[in-house]
């Protein structure tokens, strides 16, 4: 059985940009990951974000191809994981964007992978760890 990880955007430009410690436990994660024959979910909302720190749709690819193609899955987030997050954003004063990326985790039964300190107050909608808490 295939454990699935949700990486939130920060973990994937840890690896990308080779971020000192932070980029080097995320980046044996993912080894862990492709070694272990899971699988990487991500959704729209991460290359929302990318795009949003004005990466390109060429840098974008290269990050999102850290995992290889049999290991990374892409799903879309509906309308009702939209509404439900509005009102978990409003309701515990973090980011909306937070609030998707913890109701898509658990929404595909994944282990939501953050060194974000919002997701400590999502921790009842999904279960979250740091990349070195799982290698």
């Amino acid at each position: 059985m295939n454990i699935h990880y949700y990486f939130d955007t920060s973990i994937w430009l840890d690896i990308f940009e080779k971020r000192g410690r932070n980029g080097e436990s995320a980046e044996r994660l993912m080894e862990k990951i492709l070694l272990e024959d899971n699988i990487v979910v991500y959704s729209e909302m991460v290359v929302i974000e990318l795009s949003n720190l004005c990466y390109s749709q060429e840098q974008i690819h290269m990050i999102l191809t850290i995992a290889k193609p049999d290991h990374i899955k892409r799903v879309q987030v509906t309308k009702a994981e939209y509404r439900e997050s509005k009102h978990i954003a409003k309701q515990r004063g973090i980011p909306a964007g937070d609030a998707i990326h913890a109701i898509i985790a658990r929404d595909t039964e994944s282990l939501l992978v953050s060194r974000d300190s919002d997701f400590q107050k999502l921790k009842d909608i999904a279960r979250v760890a740091l990349p070195e808490e799982l290698i």
